[in-house]
């Protein structure tokens, strides 16, 4: 396990993946390394609870009666930390937190629609924070139509920020809607959203600007990729312009990583033109400030797709209408690993934002 960060897959196929508790047959699909978000086929559950002897009562029998055809839906849940940074402000913090919650459940490509919520709260937190926090969540939740199914809410000794607790995003929809996360096909077309490092610039920007050697007007760049750190809209904009066989957020490893994990979760070779990725302004400047790769360093707010080749370039037309950079980078190929300029490139082992906040961090305290 690395000392920061998400485990490898290593760590992960040999500690969790064998110890999943019980096998069921309506679990579509279920953890991988790398792979955003759990599937649940509602028609096979609703099968398995009748064959069971529920009652009518049960779920099947309610919807049976709500009219619903539970034959062909699904249910996409994810699950990540509660991630709240006092310093961006509580108002940004917050908007953050709940953006980082929906991006895995919507490169499903369904829309997000409930969310369960725990949080363990430091003990320091007042409750006007906690009532910028919550309210926050509460807007974003009824712009996107989701609802707050269950939670849980207290101060606990121990517990600090940023990692304030985890919640659970869902989405419920028809199962043949969801783009599943293994999905590429040979030969698919490549898009990226937003570019490299999207997450660490926007973060490291905004938090530690007083260290920032860089001229002004780009500091006012880099810091406003904040609001570009949610893949939601990018994903949902593209499910629905074409036939999209595969998405993934680019979050810990980045670009690389994550287009080492979408080659492999689907069994294929990935050929990536570097230099059509675009990138934003001020995110080479800060990278280079803060000594940190933009390739392999978290990017938030990046979306990778494979489209297939006929509907490329309507996809890039409905992000370029929502205001979405967005670019054709390459290809799917048969084979496996990622190439890109030719080069194959492996999965970082270590994203490089976790220990450059740290340092700076100190260097903040000294």
């Amino acid at each position: 396990m690395a000392d920061l960060g998400k485990v490898d897959r290593e760590f992960f196929e040999e500690y969790i993946y064998p110890n999943l508790g019980a096998e069921r047959a309506d679990v579509a699909l279920g953890p991988q390394h790398g792979v955003d978000f759990g599937v649940i086929d509602l028609g096979a559950m609703a099968r398995q609870t009748e064959s069971d002897g529920v009652s009518d009562l049960g779920a099947a029998g309610r919807a049976e009666s709500d009219g619903a055809d539970t034959d062909r839906q699904a249910l996409v849940l994810a699950s990540d930390p509660v991630f709240v940074m006092p310093s961006l402000g509580f108002e940004r913090a917050a908007w953050f937190a709940f953006h980082i919650l929906m991006s895995d459940v919507a490169v499903s490509g369904l829309a997000p629609t409930h969310l369960a919520v725990d949080l363990n709260l430091p003990p320091e937190i007042t409750d006007e924070e906690f009532a910028t926090v919550w309210e926050t969540f509460d807007a974003e939740a009824r712009d996107l139509g989701v609802s707050v199914v269950t939670g849980h809410t207290a101060r606990y000794a121990g517990c600090t920020y940023p990692m304030v607790g985890g919640a659970t995003a869902m989405a419920v929809g028809d199962l043949d809607d969801v783009v599943r996360p293994d999905g590429a096909r040979p030969g698919d077309r490549l898009l990226i959203t937003k570019g490299p490092a999207i997450e660490t610039t926007g973060l490291l920007s905004i938090q530690f600007e007083e260290l920032l050697d860089l001229p002004e007007a780009t500091v006012e760049a880099a810091q406003k990729r904040f609001y570009d750190m949610s893949p939601v809209e990018d994903a949902l904009v593209a499910a629905r312009a074409g036939e999209v066989s595969a998405m993934h957020d680019a979050t810990e490893g980045g670009v690389h990583g994550a287009l080492v994990e979408m080659a492999r979760a689907a069994g294929v070779r990935l050929d990536v033109d570097r230099d059509a990725i675009p990138v934003q302004p001020g995110v080479r400047e800060a990278c280079e400030f803060f000594d940190v790769d933009p390739w392999s360093a978290i990017s938030e707010g990046t979306l990778l797709a494979t489209v297939a080749p006929e509907d490329a370039a309507d996809v890039l037309a409905a992000l370029s209408d929502a205001g979405i950079p967005a670019a054709d980078v390459g290809e799917v190929a048969e084979g496996e690993g990622v190439y890109v300029d030719g080069d194959r490139v492996e999965h970082p082992e270590e994203d490089p934002f976790w220990g450059t906040f740290e340092e700076y961090m100190g260097r903040l305290d000294a």
